[in-house]
């Protein structure tokens, strides 16, 4: 019988598959080097592009610092003039309204037939009381007023007839009330909500 040694045969090939199994961690770890490096590089230039490009915008937010503190006190100013220019409107308002205030009452009287004694003005409700020859020339008198810019809602009050027995009249003293161009209406009281 022949007599065959395998064991330098199975030695040889353990070896080349160990150093085939070598080979392939070698190659691996080598392969997984080059990608972790490429991800490295590319990651570690995409971060100095972010950071170059936040720098770039750090100074550009640096040089709108001043525009946005110009542009603060140039509100602040155009604010402070709207509300010296309300006061103004408002004392031009006040100082030209009772002129036209009374200009609108001294035209809307009919002439030789309607008579005022007493003009009263007292938070923005005027109150007129007066002497006419009818009943007819108030109600003339009431449409006139309240065809005017200065005076609206014109209400009569009271109207009595009034006898002059020297001239042998029957004349009719009135009193009308009505809202100036200095009425405000108040606003309604806020009610809290209950929690």
């Amino acid at each position: 019988m022949i007599r065959i040694n395998l064991f330098p045969f199975r030695a040889a090939r353990i070896k080349e598959n160990i150093r085939r199994q070598v080979t392939i961690y070698l190659l691996s770890v080598i392969f997984l080097i080059a990608v972790m490096s490429y991800y490295f590089l590319d990651l570690n230039g995409k971060v100095k592009s972010l950071q170059g490009d936040q720098n770039a915008k750090e100074k550009e937010l640096a040089s709108f610092k001043d525009i946005n503190i110009k542009i603060g006190k140039l509100k602040k100013t155009i604010a402070e003039v709207e509300v010296k220019l309300k006061t103004i409107k408002g004392l031009e308002k006040d100082k030209t309204g009772p002129v036209k205030l009374l200009d609108d009452i001294a035209t809307s009287v009919p002439r030789d037939k309607l008579w005022l004694t007493t003009l009263k003005e007292q938070g923005g409700t005027l109150t007129l009381v007066g002497t006419a020859m009818d009943n007819e020339t108030v109600a003339d008198f009431m449409n006139r007023l309240e065809s005017t810019v200065s005076l609206e809602s014109v209400q009569l009050v009271r109207t009595k007839q009034k006898r002059v027995k020297e001239l042998k009249l029957s004349l009719k003293d009135f009193e009308l009330s009505c809202k100036t161009y200095a009425f405000k209406e108040k606003p309604p009281p806020e009610t809290k909500k209950k929690r």
